[in-house]
């Protein structure tokens, strides 16, 4: 079994961290550039920056505010959001990022997963999908959620990776904010069938939701917000509590343990 991820993403709206329920009723979530450099001193193994406006307001991902953040983190940095051209790509990774996310541009024009796969390598590629259940249906939605289409789930998954991306991002728009657990069913069958990562987004609520979607290598990588955004999780704990239960876990931080153990 490969190491397992956590991962915190930071939905970014007008400049500021926001969390929802089911991609809607928005609440402040607190600075990016602080909560950024708080989570990259707590364990996280990788941190996700996705503008959620930039595709619906017709603009270009905030890269001054990308910029801002790879200062102060030290750990792989994935950027998504308004990017629809090769040349973002390379903005964007100029700018800091380690991994570009698309969504709705894959869906729009599919040719440019292969366009930047070959360009910065597949590693550099996560193709986010948002997937609603839709009359029995696990439907492809984009516009931050707000478009449904006529992609099927995991068809468009598979399509993907043949394309050239190098990891899945995969969002339950029905989990998402509720904290009931993960997708566990559609993000397994995803992950059984493909040969690249898949991140399980949507739905987290608990340590146990986490070893939920770990079991099975149902997922490579879970993704969470407002958990972590409000503290209702802590990373190392989370992280300690994973690898109590046999999940192979990336490196804790001996000192982070340490002085959670002096402050209780």
């Amino acid at each position: 079994m490969l190491t397992k991820r956590i991962i915190p993403c930071l939905d970014i709206k007008d400049g500021k961290t926001v969390k929802g329920i089911n991609f809607i009723n928005l609440i402040d979530a607190g600075d990016p550039v602080e909560q950024a450099a708080y989570y990259a001193e707590a364990g996280a193994d990788e941190l996700v920056f996705l503008d959620i406006t930039a595709t619906v307001e017709g603009r270009k991902t905030l890269i001054e505010l990308v910029k801002k953040i790879a200062r102060e983190i030290n750990i792989p940095f994935t950027v998504g959001g308004g990017i629809s051209h090769v040349a973002d790509v390379d903005a964007l990774l100029k700018a800091g990022a380690d991994k570009i996310s698309i969504n709705s541009s894959a869906v729009r024009n599919p040719e440019i997963i292969g366009q930047m796969a070959l360009e910065f390598g597949s590693q550099c590629v996560v193709v986010a999908i948002d997937s609603r259940n839709l009359n029995g249906q696990d439907i492809v939605h984009t516009h931050g959620g707000r478009v449904p289409t006529t992609l099927q789930t995991l068809a468009w998954a598979k399509e993907a990776q043949e394309r050239g991306a190098g990891e899945i991002l995969l969002t339950s728009m029905d989990h998402d904010g509720t904290k009931s657990g993960f997708a566990k069913q559609l993000t397994g069958a995803m992950s059984h069938m493909l040969e690249i990562p898949v991140i399980a987004s949507g739905g987290a609520g608990t340590k146990e939701h986490f070893a939920e979607i770990f079991e099975n290598d149902d997922a490579s990588a879970a993704l969470a917000a407002s958990i972590f955004h409000f503290r209702e999780v802590d990373i190392t704990e989370l992280k300690q509590y994973l690898a109590q239960r046999g999940f192979p876990m990336r490196t804790i931080s001996k000192n982070l343990i340490a002085q959670k153990t002096l402050i209780t």
